[in-house]
């Protein structure tokens, strides 16, 4: 009995705590090839900034995902662990002139997931 009221009280702040909000900013929808392509990821829960994980993904047209590497480090933006604020970019490359891409953000915080795609066509 005590379990089922703990794990309904957690529940019940769950809730009162709110949803997770993610806004996603960038420098618009036609990204110029070989250019730094800044994004910034913002997350919050009832208003205070959320502790969480980001991944950012390209989606091409045929449905496939690709992980999107970080701008400066090496590896990829996978569960990249983070509160608040993400910030980093992206430099595409030839091969994704003139394909319409979506650009995927997925953020993780307290047990919720969010998704924001970000439609971008790259030019030359």
């Amino acid at each position: 009995m005590r379990m089922k009221l703990a794990a309904l009280a957690t529940a019940s702040l769950a809730l009162a705590a709110g949803s997770l909000q993610v806004s996603l900013t960038a420098a618009g929808h036609s990204p110029k090839v070989g250019a730094h392509w800044p994004y910034t990821v913002h997350a919050t829960v009832g208003g205070k900034a959320a502790a969480g994980t980001v991944t950012a993904q390209i989606v091409d047209p045929l449905g496939g995902k690709h992980p999107v590497g970080f701008g400066k480090k090496k590896g990829d933006v996978t569960n990249v662990k983070f509160t608040g604020t993400f910030s980093d970019f992206v430099i595409w490359p030839a091969s994704s002139v003139g394909y319409p891409l979506v650009f995927r953000i997925t953020v993780k915080a307290g047990g919720r997931t969010n998704v924001v795609n970000y439609q971008v066509t790259v030019k030359k």
